[in-house]
């Protein structure tokens, strides 16, 4: 009994306690049964929202929404999270399509270089098309010469990569040869570079070559068995390739009765890739035929794209080729050239 005077102290103490809890926090309820707070309530005041910190923006809004002072839903805060929402994911999508873009206009660009380059690792197939004029006794005759040109790199070791590059020419002419016609495989060129997986401070590659007697007319081809050496080197910067492709062929044995060969070939190349993967090449493609002390010049000019067919890269060209000098018989004033080059690029 002589504690029951305490009784109406702690009744006291706790009615002190609950008052300032309350006045720190209190809580309303809006229609949908959520408590408010006084913090959400008064920032509803004027009409505004406002957030306390930008890291709980999100979860302050979503609760803030429901609760005003009269406990009535606030459509103009719904709506307005609903267009900031739709702003951002907007913005989002369209700098993610911009990125997206901008990645697939390099890997052209640069799947555009390669090509460029005779001894890139890069897989490709290209089918070259040439057609030749004012050819034979009569200068009548033409030529058609559909050279398939698999390039293939694997690495031999870490620092060096071994480049196949091979044409096999499909020849198609009439009035070259008095004034039959023929048509059927040309010899087989095979050539192998051994090059260093460095760029700097240029790109080269060196190897053997094989003249192989592949064709399937003796008027189509030499009928002898050929080889020798061959080496390429360029440089590339920024959009441009410049370099020189060198071989030289002599026979080793074939038919005897066939003139022996003993041929240079030279390429010197100049060509420029733009952003969007358009490419401008001028070269020569010229032979120097010692036997018979002769030269071939055909000059070209040829403008390629690259592009996708659904999802294969491939490259498609057109030059000019014009004729500076050819042996006797051989093809005068300009024909032209058709480029249809499959690309396999590494996943």
């Amino acid at each position: 009994m002589k504690f029951l005077f305490l009784v109406p102290v702690a009744a006291v103490l706790a009615v002190f306690l609950l008052t300032n809890v309350a006045g720190q926090t209190s809580f309303a309820v809006n229609a949908n049964g959520h408590p408010c707070s006084d913090l959400q309530k008064n920032s509803f005041e004027g009409g505004s929202l406002y957030f306390i910190t930008s890291k709980r923006r999100t979860e302050t809004n979503v609760r803030a929404q429901s609760c005003r002072p009269d406990n009535t839903i606030s459509e103009s805060a719904d709506q307005e999270t609903s267009s900031e929402l739709s702003t951002a994911v907007a913005s989002k999508d369209i700098w993610r399509s911009a990125a997206n873009a901008q990645a697939q206009a390099d890997q052209a660009q640069e799947l555009a270089k390669k090509l460029a380059n005779p001894i890139a690792s890069l897989i490709s197939f290209p089918f070259q098309n040439n057609f030749d004029f004012g050819m034979g006794p009569e200068r009548k005759g033409y030529r058609y010469t559909l050279n398939i040109q698999p390039v293939i790199p694997f690495a031999l070791t870490k620092k060096i990569n071994v480049i196949s590059r091979t044409i096999l020419p499909v020849i198609a002419q009439k009035d070259v040869v008095g004034s039959s016609g023929q048509f059927g495989l040309g010899d087989t060129i095979q050539s192998f570079f051994f090059s260093p997986n460095k760029v700097k401070p240029f790109i080269w590659g060196v190897g053997p070559q094989f003249l192989i007697p592949t064709a399937t007319n003796q008027y189509l081809g030499t009928q002898k068995f050929g080889m020798g050496p061959t080496f390429v080197i360029l440089k590339q910067q920024k959009g441009w390739t410049y370099g020189a492709l060198v071989n030289h062929t002599w026979s080793v044995f074939g038919k005897d009765s066939r003139a022996a060969v003993n041929s240079t070939f030279l390429q010197p190349f100049l060509a420029y890739t733009t952003k969007n993967a358009w490419t401008f090449t001028f070269n020569t493609e010229s032979a120097y035929d010692w036997t018979g002390d002769t030269w071939n010049v055909p000059i070209h000019f040829q403008v390629s794209k690259l592009v996708k067919m659904g999802k294969q890269p491939v490259s498609v060209g057109i030059a000019s080729r014009c004729w500076a000098a050819s042996g006797p018989g051989g093809p005068q004033g300009c024909g032209f050239r058709l480029v249809f080059v499959p690309l396999f690029p590494a996943k």
